[in-house]
């Protein structure tokens, strides 16, 4: 039995060097740790012992790390799980997308990045609702996805897999540009209202990359949102954070100000509840 407000955590990871390296990482006063190499042991762990995460290699002897994540499907309550390969075909994201994986680490990864992915997973006390895939093609992904804000972060991971092999530059501006302008479709169409979803296409050619983002909401007129960085003064560039402030919205706000800068097009429809986002390659 757990101690009292301990996260249980197991790591399913066949290289015994890694799972060395993620069980001296993870030992912390309030985690309890378990950790096999192997996925028929994995498997009876889980059908066993009730467990908060579980950090998830794929390629693993006996029974694959996908095997077990469409086994968790079939769990009432199961525990969030952190895929950890080094397969990072978009084929392979996309399977882990559809079995609601809760979030994707590429091996090998610094020490922050899986710090910082244990601790999201495990903060986060709202049921996690699941991501509909509309479109698995490798370049042509869509998703229908929760107005709820966890959603971000987790997208994010799943995001930068898709675009692993493009260069650092454009993954990174790209990435900032979807996560501000996905917490702004949560925001301001979706009112963090997780029963109303958003849709998201990321489309990807040889000469670009495409994002589309459409909200469930009316859309809005940027001149009345004195909290948005569209409504900005050029000569007050951050009025707009103030606002936000007093108004109890969440801190950030350089949002489509600052998205200009780093993609080649943005464009919104008339209503300004759907957005496409363009980098040239």
């Amino acid at each position: 039995m757990s101690a009292p407000n301990r996260k249980t955590i197991l790591i399913v990871e066949d290289n015994e060097f890694l799972r060395a390296f993620l069980l001296e990482l993870l030992n912390k006063p309030g985690y309890q740790l378990t950790s096999v190499g192997d996925g028929a042991d994995a498997l009876k762990l889980l059908d066993s012992k009730r467990f908060d995460l579980v950090l998830l290699d794929l390629g693993l002897p006996t029974v694959s790390g996908l095997e077990i994540l469409q086994h968790l499907q079939s769990k009432r309550n199961s525990p969030k799980v952190i895929v950890m390969t080094g397969d990072d075909t978009p084929e392979t994201i996309l399977q882990v997308v559809q079995a609601q994986a809760y979030q994707f680490i590429a091996k090998p990864a610094p020490r922050a990045e899986y710090l910082e992915a244990v601790e999201q997973a495990l903060k986060q006390t709202t049921e996690v609702l699941p991501i509909e895939v509309v479109s698995a093609s490798p370049d042509w992904v869509e998703l229908l996805v929760p107005c709820q804000l966890e959603i971000a972060d987790r997208l994010q991971s799943f995001m930068l897999g898709l675009n692993a092999k493009l260069s650092q530059d454009v993954r990174e501006s790209m990435g900032v540009a979807f996560r501000e302008l996905l917490m702004n479709a949560i925001e301001w169409g979706g009112k963090f209202d997780p029963s109303r979803k958003i849709r998201i296409a990321c489309l990807r050619s040889n000469r670009i990359l495409l994002y589309r983002i459409q909200d469930p909401g009316p859309g809005f007129n940027p001149s009345d949102l004195p909290h948005s960085a569209l409504a900005n003064d050029p000569e007050h560039p951050y009025a707009h954070m103030t606002a936000r402030s007093e108004k109890g919205i969440r801190p950030g706000g350089f949002g489509l100000l600052m998205t200009h800068t780093l993609v080649d097009e943005l464009i919104y429809n008339e209503a300004h509840n759907e957005v496409v986002f363009i980098k040239y390659l």
